[in-house]
């Protein structure tokens, strides 16, 4: 007659899976695409990297402390939005830049709302587009790679300047010979993390699969190159849909909870993405699609509940 019984607000999803355990697991993932950005760019992308996260824990630690609240910092979640921030940046940016964003991301949308699993948008993701806002220079500046791989602009505003397709070079786009971020350029590495976040089960495949899809179906009926494989492979491999599909599409608390409103989430992003990539005046759409897509979740879930067992719907 001594135990409790704990009566919470549905959806009732219990594991034995820690919050740490997956997190540690999402750092263990990005782990190669980090060494392959911080190898191929230098020591600036190392300074970032640290220096990021570090200010991401720090800050949600000191907030925690300043408002008397439980010390979370060890559930690795602060960590995560560090790294993911950080890897969403340019090699050469000064790095003060990220590091304002790291606490922009802990304190204004996520402790603001009441830490994880309340913030209402990507944390990382929501600092980035600050930033893009704040320091678009800084964020958009391109390091080049080598006399052998494209250099100057990214790929995708190669593509949407009217660029001659013949000059991407598809092998250099997957293996990230190409100029861009610190963590989005090498697709194979990104692609070993997102395996081992799905062997593991941290992820579906679900979202980042048909997300990806959809951007495709929507490149070839709208990119105005008719039915060109070259050119959707270009889209696909040539920006951050890869790491936005995995690694940030996925993110628990942003993203649906009903197996049909998980499909409908990923056809939207693919869809919205799209439309920035080809109509807005930018070449790249995947943060600005996650995050706008991060506020229409409660109505998806809303819309998308399976009805009970022998229940009609209300005329």
């Amino acid at each position: 007659m001594n135990k409790m019984l704990n009566l919470s607000s549905n959806p009732h999803i219990r594991d034995e899976v820690t919050t740490s355990e997956i997190m540690r697991d999402v750092v263990i993932a990005m782990i190669p695409t980090t060494l392959y950005g911080i190898i191929q760019w230098g020591f600036n992308a190392a300074l970032v990297v640290i220096l990021t996260v570090a200010f991401a824990v720090l800050s949600e630690y000191a907030y925690e402390k300043f408002m008397k609240m439980s010390i979370t910092v060890g559930d690795w979640s602060a960590a995560v939005t560090g790294l993911i921030l950080a890897l969403n940046c340019p090699p050469d940016i000064p790095v003060w830049i990220p590091c304002v964003g790291a606490v922009f991301a802990i304190i204004v949308i996520k402790m603001l709302y009441g830490g994880l699993g309340k913030n209402w948008m990507n944390p990382a993701l929501g600092a980035r587009c600050f930033l893009l806002i704040s320091f678009a220079g800084k964020m958009t500046g391109w390091t080049v790679v080598g006399p052998d791989a494209m250099s100057g602009a990214t790929p995708l505003a190669f593509m949407k300047a009217g660029g001659d397709m013949a000059k991407v070079d598809l092998m250099n786009l997957f293996l990230g010979r190409i100029p861009g971020t610190i963590g989005e350029v090498s697709k194979l590495c990104l692609l070993i993390g997102a395996a081992y976040l799905i062997i593991k089960k941290v992820i579906s495949p679900k979202i980042p699969c048909i997300y990806i899809a959809t951007v495709a179906v929507f490149t070839l009926l709208f990119g105005g190159h008719g039915f060109d494989i070259n050119y959707v492979l270009c889209e696909i491999l040539g920006g951050g849909l890869i790491f936005g599909a995995f690694f940030m599409a996925t993110d628990y608390v942003t993203s649906p909870i009903t197996p049909k409103g998980q499909i409908v989430y990923a056809i939207i992003l693919g869809v919205m993405t799209g439309l920035f990539r080809l109509f807005g005046g930018s070449a790249e759409g995947v943060s600005y699609a996650i995050i706008l897509t991060n506020i229409i979740v409660p109505v998806i879930n809303l819309k998308t509940i399976p009805k009970a067992f022998g229940r009609e719907d209300e005329k």
